[in-house]
């Protein structure tokens, strides 16, 4: 290459190269209230990383004691900053979402509510969470729901048209089967719908070979004695069908009045299911969703059993009288203790309904409850 050519290259190339090294703008100290940071200096150099600490009473806004923060072009990222040390940060709470406070993080006795992402449902219905003393209490759990389904099982020689991947699917969810050329679902038909209840998927098909394609012995519904059997062994007789045809799943329509049950109630209807659940204080025995079968008959209905304890403080005379208090099966309630001592310092007993039966705690102080250690 000439020195002529070489020279007009750099000519070219250099301008960008001082522009880029411009672009990098060093950072100012930053301004940290209640806190320190190392090295101490007027300006640090694009990418220079600083360590904080917090003063007492104190923390930074990111996990730990201790943070970094990086200058990038004459901004810090992220920014130094102290806070409370009884605030708390944004939860990670897998499958929901939430709205994020603008400066990052929540004072003392803030109350966070969630949302389930689609398919997913609050485990106990808890959607609240509770700062306190820096730590979020009773942080929700999105559990997948029990009525969606996994992703649609594999059918050989078939693929799903109507949609994309996907691993979770809500309750009604409707998929298209369509068979490979040369394939059909029923001898007729290349494609089925098939919709998602009770958690699993109905009726998926099979895709088999056309019986019109030819595959040699005697034709398909012919009289020879080498004649076509059923694909399951079983008897060709009508009566067969009939029993299949009972347990086929219908539109509910066709099913009539819905099945009424006791302390329960209709929560979520699709065409093809009804979605039930119980009353506060009661807990579902038997499916949570009932579909219509085709001989007009539901499915198997589900009740609602009792499922709390009732304290009657009027009867123990170490707690405040508030008359009677209700608690649901596997929960806990703090009920005040009425002892001369807890006036001044907060002492409750911790009531536990297990099964129907209920158990006390030893009177404890506010602060020992949220511990866990009464």
């Amino acid at each position: 290459m000439s020195a002529r050519y070489l020279g007009f290259i750099l000519l070219v190339g250099f301008p960008g190269m001082l522009h880029a090294q411009s672009a990098a703008q060093p950072c100012r100290a930053p301004r940290l209230v209640g806190g320190y940071f190392v090295p101490d200096q007027q300006t640090y150099a694009h990418e220079t990383k600083l360590t904080y600490a917090c003063d007492e009473g104190l923390k930074p806004a990111v996990e730990g004691w201790w943070a970094t923060s990086t200058c990038q072009n004459g901004k810090w990222s992220p920014q130094p900053q102290c806070i409370d040390e009884n605030a708390c940060l944004p939860p990670a709470i897998p499958n929901a979402k939430y709205t994020e406070n603008t400066n990052g993080w929540y004072e003392q006795g803030a109350k966070l509510r969630t949302t389930c992402d689609t398919g997913y449902e609050h485990k106990d219905w808890d959607a609240t969470a509770e700062c306190i003393n820096g730590t979020w209490l009773s942080l929700p759990i999105c559990e997948k729901s029990i009525s969606t389904c996994s992703e649609p099982p594999k059918v050989p020689h078939a693929v799903i048209t109507n949609m994309g991947y996907q691993d979770v699917f809500v309750v009604d969810s409707k998929v298209q089967y369509l068979c490979e050329d040369g394939y059909t679902t029923d001898g007729t038909h290349t494609n089925k719908s098939v919709f998602c209840l009770r958690g699993h998927w109905a009726e998926v098909p099979t895709c088999s070979p056309r019986s019109d394609t030819g595959h040699g012995g005697s034709p398909v519904g012919g009289t020879g004695g080498s004649g076509t059997q059923p694909v399951d062994g079983g008897s060709s007789s009508s009566s067969g069908s009939d029993e299949r045809e009972i347990t086929h799943i219908t539109p509910i329509i066709n099913c009539g009045r819905r099945p009424v049950i006791s302390n329960g109630d209709v929560v979520d209807t699709g065409e093809m299911f009804l979605k039930y659940r119980c009353n506060s204080f009661y807990t579902r025995v038997g499916p949570d969703t009932v579909v219509c079968y085709s001989n007009g008959k539901w499915s198997e209905v589900p009740t609602c059993k009792v499922a709390y304890c009732s304290v009657d403080t009027d009867r123990y005379r170490d707690l405040e009288s508030v008359g009677v208090k209700y608690i649901k099966d596997g929960e806990k309630v703090n009920l005040k203790c009425e002892d001369l001592e807890s006036w001044w310092t907060g002492h409750y007993s911790v009531a536990r309904c297990t099964n129907g039966r209920i158990t006390f705690s030893r009177c404890c102080s506010w602060v020992t409850i949220k511990l866990n250690r009464c």
